[in-house]
């Protein structure tokens, strides 16, 4: 049987329409403006880092600084991290940790010194030391 014998047996179908790209939609959180979501977006963008939730809040209970500088540090361990494959990293500090997502950018948690000498780092496939 020769090509054109083949497929004059295919049966024809019509051409399958794709649908538009749609956006994702995110929730929004109770108690958070959009104008708090946005401002958090421009600042994650401008920076290239995004602090979560949980990471800010234990940030400001412990006391941990993270000023311009330390933030840019952290910025430049995550792009050689991710030079590396890395995917959850822990960055130790003098004075901190962070357990941060690479590919996200994100700080996901902070740890002061005092509470260091006795935590277990777990989910983590690298660690850098700052």
């Amino acid at each position: 049987m020769n090509v054109r014998q083949l497929a004059s047996r295919v049966e024809t179908t019509k051409p399958i329409q794709q649908q538009p790209a749609q956006s994702p939609i995110r929730k929004q959180q109770p108690g958070t403006s959009f104008a708090d979501m946005l401002r958090k977006a421009q600042e994650a963008e401008s920076t290239g880092l995004q602090v979560s939730a949980h990471a800010q809040q234990r940030i400001q209970e412990r006391g941990i600084g993270m000023d311009e500088l330390q933030q840019r540090t952290i910025i430049d361990a995550l792009t050689t991290l991710d030079a590396k494959g890395a995917q959850d990293a822990l960055l130790l500090r003098s004075d901190a940790a962070f357990v941060v997502n690479v590919p996200n950018r994100t700080v996901v948690t902070a740890i002061g010194r005092e509470e260091m000498a006795e935590r277990v780092f777990t989910n983590i496939d690298s660690a850098m030391v700052l």
